[in-house]
């Protein structure tokens, strides 16, 4: 797009045709082979999902949970939670021998201390999920959804920039253990941007998945390595997977200016700080301080207030996020999230753990102080913005934290600014955290002075845009029919439409 400080990807099409936007271009890539192979847009974010987890291997795995919202061509609206629960059924309390060491992540401006090892894993849902959300919505077999992520796995997949600067920040806890540092390194090197990814365990663990021989997170093949890895210092239990089961839940719903929300529910509690921002906030005008200022502070005490209402156990870390709409007006969105990963993989299958028990700030009462079996929080919010003339958006983002403040301001900007959702995504974006007010450079000198001026703490201006500030993946439909997917160049996403 001319004029697009973060470069982000865009293609359109018209009617009859199905879009897909993703966090890679590889993972976007695979949801589109199956778009034109005849699948729907669910088919599309689960072969998208599946891929991500070699293409984006930083921040996806079949080891972590996530959410999926889809709207069926008929306008009504479906929420699907296979994120993960606290383990530990069956476990003798007090006499647990757990593996867990911290182990630090330096970012560009701050160090972030992450828990790692057998002790942070938490029960794995997305397996589940997808397993659950083919049989229901999915209109192509499992082994023509999971070909182009098996192909990747087998021949390799190159690392695209974005995810060379995400593995850069993870891969000494990725290279924790031996079996899952060689998914990072290769003949005594780190692995980056240009290099081939390859994971030959995943290849046949997702032969086993189209061939059917694994249906559940029951299956041997699943369960068998990951309860044997679970004895040496982990809690997961044969009894926390029996247990598990994929949520059925309403969407939240929230109306601004003629325009519907409809978002994650809790007990997540991302999509409730969005929907109630997009609901109080006034009118906001993207060139005008005051406008921001409102916004900002909105957000906040939407912030304060859901989260003082949450009895959940929080995580929101390590996200990707794709979006797909198909010819015949289906609509789906799903986030996924493996946290920092455990530092471990399950033997034999080249899956990796997720770390979702082990960050300070998301435990609040101690680590392994929840009772076995409750859902975790989350700030992943896949989300669905419909317009009074009919128009269809499906999105969502990565980005830990800034999930809140990177979609609201989007569809602020949609709704408000009445901006393309290109314009929309690529646009600037201000952060709020503990230390004031996170701002990308190109949001303009006189609001970013506005925003000095407010008492909204002080304001850190980063030297251009960052995939700190997410990925927001997007796709629309138009009233005509017509198609169009924005995917975020702050994380290098990619953009395909398929026939018109």
């Amino acid at each position: 797009m001319v004029g697009d400080p973060v470069g982000s990807a865009v293609a359109q099409a018209g009617p009859g045709a199905a879009a897909i936007a993703a966090g890679s271009v590889a993972t976007a890539r695979a949801g589109a082979e199956v778009l034109a192979a005849g699948g729907n847009a669910v088919d599309a974010v689960l072969a998208a999902t599946f891929a991500s987890t070699i293409a984006e291997q930083s921040v996806a795995s079949l080891g972590g949970g996530g959410f999926l919202l889809m709207r069926h061509p008929d306008g009504s609206v479906a929420v699907r939670d296979f994120f993960v629960d606290t383990p530990g059924r069956g476990l003798p309390v007090g006499r647990l021998d757990l593996h867990f060491l911290p182990m630090d992540v330096q970012y560009p401006s701050t160090v972030q201390t992450f828990h790692v090892g057998m002790g942070s894993v938490a029960v794995p849902g997305l397996l589940a999920g997808i397993l659950s959300a083919h049989e229901e919505f999915a209109r192509l077999p499992l082994s023509t959804i999971v070909a182009p992520a098996r192909r990747y796995a087998a021949d390799g997949v190159e690392m695209e920039l974005a995810q060379g600067i995400l593995t850069g920040l993870v891969r000494e806890l990725v290279g924790l253990s031996p079996e899952s540092r060689r998914l990072v390194e290769r003949d005594g090197r780190w692995l980056t941007t240009g290099d081939l990814v390859r994971n030959p365990d995943l290849a046949g663990f997702l032969d086993m998945v189209a061939d059917g021989t694994i249906s559940s997170i029951e299956s041997g093949a699943f369960a068998g390595p990951l309860l044997e890895a679970m004895a040496h210092g982990g809690m997961v239990t044969a009894a926390d997977l029996d247990a598990y089961q994929v949520i059925a839940r309403e969407p939240m719903v929230a109306e601004r200016a003629g325009h519907t929300l409809y978002t994650n529910p809790p007990p997540s509690f991302g999509g409730s700080i969005i929907a109630d921002t997009l609901a109080a906030a006034p009118h906001v005008d993207p060139t005008d301080a005051r406008g921001w200022v409102a916004l900002t502070e909105t957000l906040v005490e939407a912030t304060i207030r859901r989260r003082s209402r949450s009895t959940a156990p929080l995580t929101a870390t390590g996200t990707t996020h794709s979006s797909a709409v198909d010819a015949d007006g289906m609509v789906a969105t799903m986030t996924t999230s493996n946290g920092v990963t455990a530092g471990f993989v399950i033997p034999g299958t080249g899956i990796q753990l997720n770390n979702m028990l082990g960050e300070a700030d998301l435990n609040p009462d101690g680590f392994h102080a929840t009772p076995p079996g409750q859902r975790l929080g989350s700030m992943m919010s896949p989300s669905l913005l419909t317009g009074p003339d009919g128009w269809v958006v499906g999105l969502g983002t990565g980005g830990s934290e800034r999930i809140r403040s990177s979609l609201v301001e989007v569809m602020v900007r949609l709704i408000d600014a009445k901006q393309s959702l290109a314009q929309a995504v690529s646009a600037a974006r201000v952060h709020p955290d503990d230390r004031g007010l996170q701002v990308e450079p190109h949001l303009g000198a006189e609001v970013i002075d506005g925003l000095r001026a407010s008492a909204l703490g002080p304001v850190n201006v980063w030297p251009q845009p960052n995939l700190f500030f997410g990925g927001v993946n997007a796709v629309a439909r138009m009233p005509d029919g017509g198609v169009l997917a924005v995917a975020d160049g702050r994380r290098g996403g990619g953009a395909f439409v398929v026939g018109g």
